[in-house]
């Protein structure tokens, strides 16, 4: 497949983006190793942090049915549906292509015009979070985490109902 097919996808998945509340719409076109392609497209949500951005619904969608490797993705967006211009992967979208993709992984940024800005994930996302060995004790990264946030976090019934910590009394 190549790029201009992929960003066409990717502008047909902006059809179905959900965008009560800004009005800018991004659709995703993923393209597995095998060729198959999934879609995505932005959800929108009031609370702001449940919303999703296409290219995780994209990525998603494909873990979810037993893809692990990817090739490529073309990324569109921009108001009212108009991709007037390129459209880069938001951070939580790049951390999560760094999970899945190898350096390899092409990032087609494209536009309602056909023009494309190809980066390889190397170069778009070069500072991400590359992961770390998990630790015995539990699914945590090592070092374990779980561990040191309990020994940093007070007991409940250390806690007032504003938040506040209570200086413990000894017994």
């Amino acid at each position: 497949m190549t790029p201009e097919e992929l960003v066409g996808q990717a502008l047909a998945a902006m059809k179905f983006a959900y965008v009560p509340y800004s009005g800018f719409t991004v659709g995703a076109a993923l393209l597995t190793k095998s060729g198959k392609v999934y879609l995505g497209c932005n959800i929108e949500n009031a609370a702001y942090g449940p919303s999703n951005c296409a290219e995780r619904t994209a990525i998603f969608k494909a873990v979810s049915e037993g893809e692990r490797e990817f090739a490529a993705i073309a990324v569109v967006g921009g108001k009212d549906g108009n991709a007037a211009d390129i459209f880069p992967p938001c951070g939580v979208c790049r951390q999560v292509m760094q999970e899945f993709c190898e350096p390899s992984f092409m990032i087609y940024m494209g536009r309602s015009d056909g023009g494309t800005s190809p980066s390889p994930m190397a170069r778009c996302c070069p500072r991400l979070h590359r992961g770390m060995k998990r630790s015995r004790c539990c699914a945590a990264p090592a070092p374990c985490l779980r561990r040191e946030i309990r020994r940093a976090t007070p007991p409940m019934s250390a806690v007032t109902s504003c938040g506040q910590v209570k200086p413990r009394s000894r017994p």
